[in-house]
This record gives structure tokens, sequence and C-alpha cells, in this order.
């Protein structure tokens, strides 16, 4: 997914293709002059030599973001002023064009800056995070809260019967007008400056929460005293227990990082009960109060100042506010959506439980399941039914070949395309590799960037995001970048991947092929500039090929034997799929209800959570509403670090929801490829031409039902999941593919993150 950088100026339309004086502003009509504009200088002044423009990094230095940062904004601020000043009748080149090109340069140090903030930040990087952000919403307030070029807007827009446009074009005057209104171009002037006072404080508030989350995970490991405490963990894992223990200062102790879900990796491998408990704890209470760092007194501020604004449009809570341009139209219609699961998954949860417990007793435990045990016994039961062992099936697994010879074979037997490594271009950190992507044809389609590994100075999480937009108005094509958060194996050791991240990697390539197969003119519609509730469904989509035969027999090749993976041991990873639903599914589904809690309190509710434990008591009040197993089935994030909808001014608050949606979407469309013959260009060919090359520009029902010459139906998502009978959709090789439930795991700003 792409980072949704600047969120009040990219949300209307501002800043996602953006210009400076040095590309000119090109108006049709009586131009300005360009030395109407200021000069920027610096790195940033002027698009990057390299090749497809990526950026430079050896070129790039902290001390140049500030100065870039001040100059991006005098220089767009100049730009719109020219729109405004322009003595000419308002038309779609002058003002929604010109618009369009403006802050280019503000562009460009945005991608990079927030690039690094997310996956290689500085205590300086965060320093300027914290600094800029306001400045950064109060330049795009300033713009999109403008009256004088709200006018001309309006002007085009009220004239656009009358005007000749093409789709794209007539999307862009629709989506830059709807976002000003959305913004509040038509509110008073009182109630827009009362806006623009509440997005500079969210833009600060919401940036120290994510600080203080990522802290919260990075900063606060669990250290265990013996080897012992972690019997169960592999030699690797507690070599690297050892030297991260070290590392923090504590020589002769074990330390193991957390993970940014409330369950933790190493859980179901760990033997010693206190060992789990004491791990699972410190993730469950991460930043409630319970050590240094606690979120809630900032929570509460953003619950507070987003329900106050959605009642300045007389909206009732900040839920029906955001929720103006997604696929599913309203709030209540994503409830309904997600409570037509709760009855069948809390059945689930119940009965899963009960196995859980008998399987305990068996293995000579006094004691009911907990959250800390569950994985651990549940991979005990998957292993007796479905004789599956995760560490076996890791295998398999081996980094590189992963990505070469599964995710690239996979986009090569769909799509045509050839990969390049190259080891020419500058990269923000060593561990980045970069490819050139082909198309089928052979020409240069984009550039890609490969973020494996987790490291304290990256955010949890793993997703997409752009450094350059394809867009024919500039002739730019896409530079991307995938970051994951895979533990780096020790040095000599193989690079094995867990299963899941297989997923990982398969998905947040879904959403690069979005970004690649991007064929817009206009930078803000191109790619993955699409709804929240859409946005992930093409990358979900693309999980479909973990398990498929013809893939998975190109990449699974074992690390020692160069065996691939056997047949009987893929059908019993697919089998065991279902299994644990009630917690997979659960901790995801329970999740997006609590986001929907947070957003349906109207300014008077919100205003009275207004203490750290008064919003300790409404996530109780709300969890134990929701007619789920709270208790046993602790939702994938609590509030105190749901970085997806606390961090960013909007980020996907009220939108969480979206991952289900999406898989729903995704389920469907799976069960079209395998009736339609599977891994084939020409299911490829359709696929790019009706949904990942249309970016933003179209209604997204219309775009599904030119795909799947249907509307989406559910009931494949919900037997694939094994919460209703039926087939649900296929895998080629038997059940569906596994991990439905778990869409790959990516936080808040941009797309995959989940």
């Amino acid at each position: 997914m792409k980072a949704q950088i600047l969120a009040t100026v990219a949300s209307a339309a501002l800043l996602g293709g953006c210009a400076t004086v040095q590309d000119n502003m090109a108006m049709t009509d009586d131009p300005v002059e360009s030395a109407a504009i200021p000069e920027g200088t610096g790195y940033f002044a002027s698009e990057s030599t390299l090749p497809f423009h990526a950026p430079d990094f050896t070129k790039i230095s902290e001390d140049d973001y500030i100065p870039a940062f001040e100059q991006g904004m005098a220089i767009q601020k100049a730009e719109v002023q020219a729109i405004i000043d322009n003595p000419a009748a308002p038309t779609f080149d002058n003002t929604i064009v010109a618009l369009e090109k403006s802050g280019r340069m503000l562009g460009r140090v945005s991608t990079v800056f927030f690039a690094l903030t997310g996956s290689n930040t500085t205590p300086r990087l965060d320093e300027i995070n914290t600094e800029i952000s306001p400045k950064l919403t109060a330049h795009g307030d300033a713009i999109a809260l403008d009256p004088e070029l709200f006018a001309r807007v309006k002007a085009v827009y009220d004239n656009r019967a009358a005007m000749a446009m093409t789709p794209e074009d007539a999307m862009l005057l629709e989506n830059t007008y709807d976002s000003m209104v959305h913004a509040g171009a038509m509110l008073t002037q009182a109630q827009r400056e009362r806006v623009k006072t509440i997005n500079t404080e969210l833009s600060t508030v919401t940036t120290e929460f994510a600080q203080q989350a990522r802290d919260a995970m990075a900063e606060q490991p669990v250290f265990f005293d013996s080897r012992a405490e972690l019997a169960g963990l592999s030699d690797a894992d507690i070599k690297s227990a050892a030297d991260f223990a070290a590392e923090k200062g504590q020589p002769g102790k074990f330390a193991i990082a957390l993970q940014n879900t409330t369950q933790q990796p190493l859980l179901p491998s760990m033997e010693n009960r206190a060992a789990r408990e004491k791990l699972f704890n410190a993730s469950y209470h991460r930043a409630d109060g319970t050590t240094a760092i606690d979120t809630r007194p900032l929570v509460a501020r953003i619950a507070a100042l987003r329900a106050e604004k959605a009642a300045l449009f007389g909206e009732p809570d900040w839920a029906s506010y955001t929720m103006y341009d997604r696929m599913v139209e309203s709030p209540q219609a994503a409830l309904d959506f997600m409570g037509q699961m709760v009855p069948a998954l809390a059945a689930t949860q119940r009965r899963e439980a009960e196995v859980l417990n008998e399987k305990i007793r068996e293995e000579g435990g006094n004691f009911d399941v907990k959250p800390w045990d569950w994985y651990r016994y549940a991979n005990m039961v998957k292993a007796e039914r479905y004789d599956v062992d995760d560490d076996a099936v890791m295998q398999y697994f081996q980094l590189e070949k992963v990505l070469e010879d599964g995710v690239f074979y996979m986009a090569n037997k769909l799509y045509g395309l050839n990969f390049e490594r190259r080891t020419d271009i500058p990269t923000y950190h060593p561990d980045v590799w970069t490819y050139t992507v082909f198309d089928a044809d052979g020409s240069e389609l984009g550039l890609f960037y490969f973020d494996p590994f987790q490291r304290p100075s990256k955010r949890g999480g793993a997703w997409m995001s752009n450094f350059v937009e394809q867009s024919y108005l500039w002739d730019n094509k896409p530079v991307i970048y995938n970051v994951l958060n895979i533990p780096k194996a020790p040095a000599g050791e193989p690079q094995l991947v867990s299963f899941d991240n297989v997923n990982t990697m398969f998905h947040e390539f879904g959403h690069a092929l979005h970004g690649f197969f991007a064929d817009q003119k206009y930078p803000s519609l191109s790619g993955t500039a699409t709804a929240r509730d859409f946005v992930e469904y093409p990358s979900q989509v693309h999980e479909m090929w973990v398990t498929y035969p013809e893939v998975l027999r190109n990449y699974a090749k074992h690390h020692e034997t160069g065996e691939t993976i056997p047949t009987a041991l893929v059908e019993k990873i697919e089998a065991a799929s279902k299994f644990n639903q009630g917690y997979d599914f659960g901790e995801v589904l329970e999740a997006a209800l609590l986001d929907m809690k947070w957003h349906a309190l109207s300014a008077e509710q919100a205003g009275a959570i207004d203490t750290p434990q008064e919003v300790s008591d409404y996530q109780a009040r709300a969890l134990s509403e929701l007619g789920l197993e709270v208790e046993l089935v602790p939702p994938r994030y609590r509030t105190s670090y749901f970085n997806h909808i606390f961090s960013g001014p909007a980020g996907y608050s009220a939108g969480y929801y979206s991952y289900l949606w999406t898989q729903m979407l995704d389920h469907d469309s799976r069960n079209w490829f395998l009736e339609n013959g599977g891994l084939t260009r020409a299911n490829g060919d359709h696929y790019r031409e009706t949904v990942l090359s249309r970016g933003g520009t179209m209604d997204y029902n219309e775009m599904y039902r030119n795909f799947a010459s249907r509307d989406p139906n559910v009931r494949y998502m919900l037997a694939a999941l094994g919460l209703i009978g039926g087939e649900g959709s296929q895998q080629g090789s038997g059940a569906e593919a596994s991990d439905g439930a778990l869409p790959a795991d990516t936080t808040g700003t941009g797309p995959g993150e989940n």
C-alpha cells in the first residue's frame, strides 16, 4: 500500500501529484510569470538524475529535510496563489490541472522523508517529524480551506455538464471538489478556523502516538534470566535473544523484541507457561501505563478531536464523516457486514477453546486455555490432526527463492513481467535490494525496492509505497518499495521465512503490482490512490498463488536437500488452514469492531473520555459488547498500540473493517480465477485491464463488475474460513489458501498494513 503522506493535504488531492516552479505550472490561460514563484534550492529542488528519478540517498542528509519542506511549502503556496490571481476565467486546465501540478518539490521531499521515518528512522528524523507534521497540516489546510481557491474550483465544477472531458478528467474534477468540501470549504469562517486548529493538533498528537507506540515495541524488549525459560525455542532464536540482551546492556540475559500484534510469534514454541504469560502480557499491556509509556491520554484527545471535527460538518460521529468516499458507503453498512459473522465466529471460538482444553488435559495440564497458551496448543492439535510442523514447513522457504522464484515467477506467468537485480541504485539501508521491472513487451515498467528485515529503526508490520508515482502528466514511471519485518537470520545461517511471511511477501507485491500497472495521467488518481476499503483487495487476491501448485513447485525447495515441498505437505497445510479461525479471524474482526466503537462516539461521548482510566474502561465496555470471546481471543491490536487508527490524522480510522471487506472481494475473485483456468496470461491480462490499471479513476463497484461480470458474494469467504458449509474458493490442489483470515501485517500509513 502507498504511504498516506500529509493526510490532510493528500485528502484534498493537493500533494498527490504535485509540482514546483522548476517544472512550471503550465496554466493555459494567461500563465503567471515563473519569476513570481520562488526558486527551490538543494537536493529536492529538482528531479533525481538516477534511473526512474529514484532518490539518490548518497546525496541526501538529515539537514536537507527542514529547508526542503519549508521551500516546498513556500513554492506551493505561491503556485496556488498564482492560480487564484489568474485573471482568466476558471477552467479545468488553469485551475484543476494547475492545482494537480502544484507542490512537486514538497511531494519529493515528503515521499523520501516519510519512507525513512517508517523504515529506517533516527532520533533526528523523529524530531523533524514532530516539528514538521503540524506545519504540513496547517499548510494543507490553508490550501484546502482557501475560499478564493474554492470559488474557482466550484466554478469549474458547476460548469462540468458543459465541458468536454475524459473520464479521468471528470474524476479529477469530482475528487478535487469533493475533497475540498470534505476538508471544510463550505463551512463558515469560524468553523474553518476551528477545523484548522483541530487538524494541527491531530497532526501533533497522532505523530506522538505513532512514535510512542513504536518505542513501546522497539525499545521495551522482554528480558528473561535463564535459557531454561526459553525452552522450546531453536538454538538460533536463543542465540539471537542472548545477543539482543547484550546489545541492550544486559549480557548474560535473554531478550525478545515485541512484534506489532497482540500475539507474539515465539509463543507457540515456548514450553515454559510462566514465560509465555510474561511475554504475552508485555505485548498485551504495551503503552497502557504499565510501563513509562502510556498512549491513553493521546487516544482520549484523538477521539475527542475527531468527534468534534465530525460535528462541525453536521455528522454524528467520525465514522460517518470519514467514510464519505468508501466502497462501503456508511458505518452501518460496515457494521452489518461484520455483524453477520459474529454468531458463527463466537461459536467457533468456544468450540475451538474446548478442543484446546482437551489437549491441555492430555498433556497433563491443570488449567484452561488462555491467550498465551492458545497458539501453542492449537499448533499441537494442528500437528496431530493434519501432521503440520511449522518449523518443518519453514525449511522449504528461503527468502531469495520465495521472492525471485515465487513472487516474481507468479508475476511472470500472470502478467509477463521480468526482473533484473541491480546494485547501482543507492538505497537507504544496506539490506535493501533493488530490481528493474520489465513489462511483457520488454519495456521498462519501473523500479522495485525490497526491504525485508526487522530492525529497531523500523516500525512494525509490512507495507508498500512509492518514491515516484506513475503519471503521464510528468512522464514518470513508478518507483515502488515493499517493507517487511522478517527476523534476520544469524550470520552464516540460511535466511528462512515463515509461511506467514511468505503470504506477506505475495500480499505486499500485490500492492506493488497495483502501482506498477498504474495507467493514469494524474498522479493523485494513480495506482493505489483508491479508497481504504478497496486498496487491500488487489494485494490480498495475490496471496492465492502462494500454494498454487505451479508456483509452489518453482520456489518451495528444501534449503539443504533441494527437494520440492511434498504435495502431501501442501495438502496438509491447506487442510489445516480452516482450523483456528476462531482466533485467526476473530482477532481481526474484534479489532475492526473496536475501531468502529471508537469512531462511533459523538462529540459529547468522546469528550467524556478524558483520563487514561476512562480510555481503558471504554475499551473494556466496547469489547464486552461484541458478543465474542474477547478474554480468550483479544483483538489483534488493543487501543494503546492500535497504530492503524490512531497514527496519522485519519489513517485507517473507521477503516480497519477494510481488511475484512477486501477479503470478501479477494475470495470471490479467487473463485473467478479458478473457474477460468487459474494462472494464465489471459486471466492476468484481464485482471490488469479491469482492476490493476484503473487506479482511482472509476466507481469501485463498477470496476469489480467489469472484472467478474457480477457483484461479489460473501459466501466464498465464509466457506473458506470454515464459518459456513460449502466449498468456498478453492486452490488448484485442494482447499482454500492458508492464512485466509490473516491479511498481511502492515500499520496505518500504506497499503497492506494490517
